[in-house]
């Protein structure tokens, strides 16, 4: 029996991991269950004996991925302390846009689809942005530190947007360095 159990909890791992990958490189529109199925290696069967519904996979998905940005940034502060910011920026802008679309942070990659998915996945989505802003206010401390945090946000997830969709990598990396100078500023 408990050898049953972590092959389910095995398989639903499988699955949201799989689920993350490819509704980033597919989109919520453009990724079906089939294919989330078969990136895990199990059936559809399998898929919905873990979730209800593709909705329900995507919203997981959604609320770990903020949830990774959200600790990735508070390892930033707690490692670098008040200058955190400037080393997250780097990283941010340079180490983590070299990975595959599929591996892309989150609120970049998912925040169209949210923006026409239901009330359930904006209600998840808005909660786990909420807590990453706590977390930027903290970091910012100060004056207007919630506009600041707004501003930051904006800037990096727009700058990752923006360079993964362009083919050119001189316009590529404009991009990230404007995005960075001004990210730096605020």
């Amino acid at each position: 029996m408990a050898r049953s159990n972590k092959n389910e909890g095995d398989a639903r791992t499988r699955l949201v991991e799989a689920a993350g990958r490819g509704f980033r490189t597919g989109g919520f529109g453009g990724t079906g269950v089939d294919a989330l199925a078969k990136g895990a290696g199990l059936t559809s069967g399998a898929f919905y004996a873990h979730f209800d519904s593709k909705a329900e996979a995507f919203r997981l998905v959604v609320s770990e991925g903020l949830a990774t940005l959200r600790n990735g940034i508070a390892a930033f502060q707690q490692r670098h302390g008040r200058g955190w910011r400037d080393p997250f920026v780097d990283f941010y802008l340079g180490e983590r846009m070299e990975l595959g679309i599929d591996e892309a942070c989150g609120l970049p990659s998912f925040s169209s689809d949210v923006a026409r998915a239901d009330d359930a996945t904006r209600a998840v989505y808005e909660k786990e942005l909420t807590s990453l802003l706590e977390v930027l206010i903290a970091g910012f401390r100060g004056a207007h530190a919630s506009e600041r945090a707004w501003a930051f946000l904006a800037v990096l997830s727009g700058a990752a947007a923006m360079a993964r969709a362009v083919k050119d990598a001189r316009i590529r990396r404009e991009i990230l360095a404007a995005a960075g100078v001004a990210a730096k500023a605020i």
